[in-house]
């Protein structure tokens, strides 16, 4: 059997991507495995779902460190101690530092819900409905220092429909989000065995 690649998937939150992923790695044929959740939110949903999983998780508050650098830090030792070797950012509401993305080039992603490079950031639903786009969607990219930044590997996109809100409209890019993430990630772990 392949090696499978060994993936941490980083949140803050609910952690629907995160389920996306776990629920793509159990193919036998797919070439990444989910093996260690990491939030910095104790009560995140998401480690629920690594819980249930049966995935390793870590919880630390960026509170209990002095600085963003000394809190990368100390993620960057879980990951390296977990042998870690494709980080993916799911709904990790930090911004990192441009030390540890990077200690991780190439090998971090993370998912964004604009059609980049449009809408970095956050509102991203609201903005495209405010500047009356006529799609909307997500974008898996590599991360960079710069936020939202780093080369985007794939999009994929939705109508914005008369009526949406930003509500709407987010559960739409939502759906395409669950199915673009394990994609992609399929795709660069297959590379890299």
């Amino acid at each position: 059997m392949t090696r499978k690649i060994r993936t941490a998937v980083l949140i803050s939150g609910s952690g629907s991507n995160l389920q996306a992923l776990i629920d793509a790695a159990q193919a036998a044929d797919y070439p990444a495995e989910i093996a260690l959740v990491f939030s910095n939110v104790e009560d995140a949903y998401g480690l629920w779902r690594a819980r249930e999983a049966g995935i390793a998780s870590v919880v630390m508050s960026h509170r209990d460190y002095p600085s963003r650098e000394a809190f990368d830090q100390a993620i960057d030792d879980v990951l390296r101690d977990h042998d870690i070797e494709l980080v993916c950012l799911a709904g990790f509401m930090r911004i990192l530092s441009a030390e540890f993305t990077q200690k991780w080039a190439g090998n971090m992603l993370n998912i964004h819900p604009s059609l980049l490079p449009k809408y970095k950031g956050l509102q991203t639903h609201q903005r495209a409905i405010e500047s009356g786009d006529a799609e909307a969607g997500c974008s898996v990219h590599w991360v960079t220092p710069e936020l939202d930044s780093g080369d985007v590997i794939a999009q994929a996109r939705v109508p914005v429909l008369p009526g949406d809100d930003a509500e709407t409209l987010a559960a739409r890019v939502l759906k395409e989000e669950h199915r673009l993430y394990p994609k992609v990630l399929a795709e660069v772990a297959a590379k890299l065995r």
